[in-house]
């Protein structure tokens, strides 16, 4: 009697999964923390951000369970549909009356309760371009008409519409998430150098064409943030006291002294200074070493997946995460000019953790048929 052979069906890269557990229920609790007396403060309400922020986490899970168990074909299908709902909310964002101003910016869309951040779908919508367009002519990578001029286009009308906000680092995390995904489909080194050499140049042009406009003074700032330490350098200095305060081992958690309203909205941006100060190098140490294994992970299952589809997604929605981590820790350890970067899974948000969650679930999708 013949044998059915029956294929063993993966359950994919549960470390991933396990990874980014830790680190949202760690972000949850130094939430919490962080923004105790901000939310006290301004809501009467120490659970304010909790309360929200676990209704988001709860979303987040969801999200990521769904996004595991179908197929990471079905979402690059809507390679175009997904760039043009990026592009409509971000026109949207700009219309008075729809767009919510906030910090000098305009970077929301209110829906009641409920916040859109279009930058932050646009991140998404830009990946699953680049792999909707190179999976359907891989060959056109190394070309520049067909190829790398196409790419450049729907980017710089991305990056414009963010700018308008205005959202420097934004448009600058989109031009690093294109530039590693077509360093990984295969581009030219001269076409990447190109590139490169352009961004560098447009973004000196954006910091000094207004020697009055805030881009300029955050640069300022970098440079030397006590020169100003009251306004322009008010966060990095505030961040840079919180750090050396903590040194080595922390304050101890919920012992922060940075967070008690001299930190700007602690619980956001900058919620790796509260994590220096309370847990101290020992706790931002233990961090990254979540994160670099969370990113090698990443790395591991764009290597191995079965097609050129599950890499470039993966590498997209990994070099995502590497690069918000590497240039929210520049920015709070002073080592670049200060930007509103949030921390992936850490700081506070719904739209950008659910994003990211949903992004994990498609990234151990990808590994379920990777050889790993």
């Amino acid at each position: 009697m013949e044998k059915k052979i029956v294929k063993k069906q993966h359950t994919g890269d549960l470390s991933v999964a396990l990874l980014v557990t830790i680190l949202t229920i760690f972000g949850t609790i130094m939430i919490f923390s962080a923004s105790y007396y901000y939310a006290i403060s301004n809501y009467d309400n120490p659970y304010h951000y909790l309360t929200r922020q676990l209704i988001w986490l709860a979303a987040g899970f969801v999200a990521m369970w769904i996004c595991a168990k179908v197929d990471y074909h079905f979402w690059v299908r809507f390679w175009l549909i997904a760039y043009v709902a990026g592009l409509g909310l971000l026109v949207l964002v700009l219309i008075p009356g729809i767009g919510a101003d906030a910090y000098g910016a305009t970077r929301w869309i209110q829906l009641g309760p409920i916040t859109i951040m279009p930058g932050e779908i646009a991140k998404v919508g830009i990946i699953l371009f680049i792999t909707g367009y190179f999976s359907r002519h891989p060959k056109w990578i190394t070309e520049i008409k067909r190829g790398i001029l196409p790419i450049l286009l729907v980017t710089g009308i991305y990056g414009g519409l963010i700018m308008l906000q205005p959202n420097m680092s934004t448009a600058f995390t989109i031009c690093f998430i294109v530039g590693g995904m077509l360093l990984v489909a295969g581009a030219k080194w001269i076409h990447l150098g190109t590139l490169a050499g352009g961004a560098v140049a447009a973004g000196v042009v954006l910091i000094f064409a207004d020697t009055s406009g805030y881009r300029y003074g955050r640069f300022l700032s970098f440079l030397d943030p006590f020169e100003d330490p009251l306004r322009t350098g008010w966060n990095v200095v505030q961040s840079l006291l919180a750090l050396g305060t903590g040194g080595l081992t922390g304050l101890g958690l919920g012992n922060s002294v940075q967070k008690n309203l001299y930190l700007p909205m602690p619980q956001n941006d900058f919620i790796l200074a509260i994590i220096g100060e309370e847990l101290g190098f020992i706790g931002i140490l233990a961090l990254v070493v979540v994160y670099l294994l969370l990113i090698w992970r990443g790395c591991h299952i764009a290597i191995n997946a079965k097609d050129f589809t599950g890499l470039l997604l993966a590498a997209g929605i990994t070099i995502m995460v590497g690069v918000q981590v590497v240039i929210n820790m520049a920015v709070v350890t002073s080592s670049m000019p200060p930007t509103g970067i949030i921390l992936p899974f850490i700081s506070y948000g719904g739209n950008a953790l659910l994003i990211f969650m949903a992004a994990m679930g498609i990234l151990i999708n990808i590994s379920k048929s990777a050889d790993i």
